[in-house]
Parts: C-alpha cells; sequence; structure tokens
C-alpha cells in the first residue's frame, strides 16, 4: 500500500540521506523523499512498526495529527526558504506562506501558535538568526553583505535583531570564534 507518511524535525539533506539509507537496510521500498515527508510502499504491520523505529533511533518522530502536519510543512517551507540566498519574499510571508501550502493564512497561523507556542513570525526570526551565525562564521561575507542576503532593511536592523535574539553583538559572536548555533530542529 502507497503511503505519505510526514516525518518531524527531518530538516536537512542529511536526514534525507539517513533515512534513504535505514530504510533501504531495513528493505522498506521508499518511493520519494523529501523534507519532511516520505512515500513507502509499505504492506506489514510489522515494516511500519520498523519505521516508527528507524524514526526514533535516528531523532525523528511520525507526525499523525494534521496540525502537526501543517505546523511541520511550514518549518519544511521556512528551511527551504533559508536555502535559498539571496532571500526574497515576493510580499509578505503570509502570502508566501499561504501560496505554498494553498491554504488560508489565519488557519496556519493560528495552528502554528497552538502547536509549537510561538508565532510563526518569531520562528522565521529565529531561523534567520541562525542563517547569520552560519555566514558570520564563513569569512566569505561582511556584516552588510550578509544583512543584503537575508533582506534584513539595514545592517542596523540585524544588529539588533541578532543582539535580541542571542544577547551578543555581532562582533562579539564573530570574535567568540565558537559554534553557538542551534540545531534547526531544536528552534523553538
Amino acid at each position: 500500500m502507497v503511503k505519505d507518511f510526514y516525518i518531524k524535525n527531518m530538516v536537512c539533506d542529511r536526514c534525507i540521506k539517513v533515512l534513504e539509507d535505514e530504510l533501504s537496510k531495513a528493505n522498506i521500498s521508499l518511493l520519494d523523499i523529501e523534507l519532511g515527508r516520505l512515500r513507502l510502499d509499505i504492506n506489514e504491520k510489522e515494516q511500519l512498526n520498523t519505521l516508527i523505529e528507524i524514526l526514533e533511533r535516528n531523532g525523528f518522530t511520525l507526525i499523525t495529527s494534521t496540525e502537526d502536519k501543517l505546523t511541520e510543512k511550514v518549518k519544511i517551507e521556512l528551511i527551504k526558504l533559508m536555502d535559498e540566498l539571496p532571500l526574497k519574499i515576493d510580499g509578505k510571508l503570509s502570502d508566501f506562506l499561504a501560496n505554498k501550502l494553498q491554504r488560508d493564512y489565519s488557519k496556519i497561523s493560528k495552528v502554528f501558535s497552538i502547536t509549537e507556542g510561538i508565532t510563526i513570525e518569531k520562528y522565521f526570526i529565529k531561523l534567520r538568526i541562525e542563517k547569520v551565525k552560519e555566514l558570520i562564521q564563513t569569512p566569505d561575507y561582511n556584516f552588510t553583505e550578509i544583512s543584503q542576503l537575508l533582506d534584513y532593511s539595514n545592517v542596523n536592523h540585524l544588529s539588533k535583531q541578532f543582539k535580541s535574539e542571542t544577547g551578543m553583538s555581532l562582533s562579539d559572536y564573530k570574535d567568540g570564534q565558537k559554534n553557538f548555533r542551534n540545531p534547526l530542529d531544536k528552534i523553538v
């Protein structure tokens, strides 16, 4: 039986690779895989139990509720958005998500806030700050370029938001030479 499974904490290409390898070893027929979703040809209850075991062993969770599926879809769309630099959202974030998920934004926003205890906007700020940290750790960009890549109105806006979220200035973070980044699956 072909079925889609939605997976919590599946946030990067490495996650996809891990699950591809694990499912192959377990002889579970993988038909399609993308961030947050697997399409499997799965027949036996034993295979479903194996899938759940594989997921849990690797830090993932099977999502069953409609609300949690919607929340995970929001997270995945925002994570994908952060992979394409320079960051460009035509219009508002709310319009972007409503279009991508083919749902009314007020419904998306309400479900996300209830399930995560944080607004979508606040979550997106946290994602952007993690991307800032990543970019600071590479010598390729200065603070102004980073602010432009992540669609901040100016470097001062980025600086204030970074300080508000991390308690550190951009310079202090860069000079610290330590990796204080948060894993994407732990942002909330």
